[in-house]
């Protein structure tokens, strides 16, 4: 087959983008199409899409890229629309949930259109996004100036998510978001957890320190974690980096306990998740939450806010611990059930591989194969 993967825009490495790579795995001879390619923010991520056959839409010499991301919701339609896929045998849509005219390509009529939706545009539906727009007089007055333009994007973002011949969600979360919004029934296939092979579990008693991070945006509410933390006087380390100065703003509200590490590689990123005494995932309706099962994946639990594609990953009691509210007091509480728990690594390592890789290649394997034209 020929085929094109497309993605709203490839900037920083998370969720969607392991997605994309487990998909580009499935199909290494693919061109991979995107409104923008910014591999200069992807820190020691840039190497993995070194390789590929990379079109971005809107070219790299274009100016101000990073800046205009979010501007460029308004117009996506227009690159999009121009977009001609019709010499392609499969066309695999990764929605992250930036754009809403990723669905508005040219194909031809043998061409299967798979869309595999993270989530439709959280900035449309009112769930919390990763700018802070009632913040200063200048943000509040464009959010409410850009309520206008929203209605007609939303009208449409619905007419987007009606081409697709099969649409993909993520999560229970995301297909009852489809339903809703678009009234389509998706079917449901989970993101690949990578389980790495990377030796026994760290031991209880060396474990020191919480853990927090990945992309630092507002939604994922990591200020939660860092105010509890700095409070209870508790180590805690964060990864990532933030955008927006979402990053300079829990900077600013942490104490002596917190220690910031900026982009770590995979590697990395494993060895702190093994030493961690949990992972702190305080976000707000999550689509998903793969890094929660990539923890669990080497054996740490999480502590999580219960909300969202959560629900459907993490075992309370077993593989994690949940609080119900998003506010310091039941953070605070949740991290003090959490230590009077004995949380077992071979547990969580069970709970992480019913989401292996294989079987997300599996799943999208058969639905391709059941739906060619």
């Amino acid at each position: 087959m020929k085929v094109a993967l497309v993605q709203d825009y490839i900037k920083e490495y998370g969720g969607a983008e392991k997605v994309l790579e487990t998909l580009h795995e499935m199909y290494p001879q693919s061109d991979v199409y995107t409104l923008v390619y910014l591999p200069r923010f992807l820190g020691p991520h840039m190497e993995r899409f070194r390789n590929w056959k990379i079109k971005a839409l809107i070219p790299s010499w274009v100016p101000l890229q990073a800046k205009m991301i979010s501007m460029l919701r308004f117009v996506d339609h227009l690159f999009f629309q121009r977009l001609d896929l019709s010499s392609y045998d499969l066309v695999i849509i990764s929605m992250a949930g930036s754009y809403s005219g990723v669905n508005l390509f040219k194909k031809g009529k043998d061409t299967l259109h798979i869309c595999y939706c993270h989530t439709p545009p959280r900035y449309l539906y009112g769930y919390a996004t990763a700018n802070k727009w009632t913040k200063g007089i200048i943000r509040r007055f464009l959010f409410v100036l850009g309520r206008i333009p929203m209605h007609f994007i939303r009208l449409r973002d619905y007419l987007d998510a009606q081409k697709p011949d099969v649409i993909i969600a993520n999560s229970q979360e995301i297909a009852s978001r489809i339903v809703k919004f678009y009234r389509r029934i998706a079917v449901v296939v989970h993101p690949p957890i990578d389980v790495p092979r990377i030796g026994k579990p760290t031991p209880e008693y060396k474990r020191k320190y919480y853990l927090t991070g990945g992309r630092l945006a507002r939604a994922k509410r990591f200020d939660l974690a860092i105010e509890v933390c700095t409070k209870l006087n508790l180590p805690l380390k964060v990864f990532g980096r933030g955008f927006s100065g979402s990053e300079n703003e829990l900077r600013s509200i942490a104490g002596k306990t917190v220690e910031f590490l900026g982009e770590v590689s995979q590697e990395e990123k494993w060895n702190l998740i093994k030493n961690a005494k949990a992972y702190i995932s305080p976000s707000l309706q999550e689509d998903f939450g793969m890094l929660n099962l990539e923890v669990n994946g080497v054996g740490t639990g999480v502590i999580a806010y219960k909300s969202g594609g959560v629900t459907e990953t993490l075992v309370d009691g077993k593989t994690a611990v949940f609080f119900n509210e998003s506010s310091a007091d039941s953070l605070a509480n949740a991290i003090k059930r959490y230590e009077g728990l004995r949380i077992k690594p071979e547990d969580c390592i069970a709970r992480a591989k019913l989401f292996d890789k294989e079987i997300f290649i599996k799943k999208i394997s058969k639905i391709v194969s059941e739906n060619r034209k």
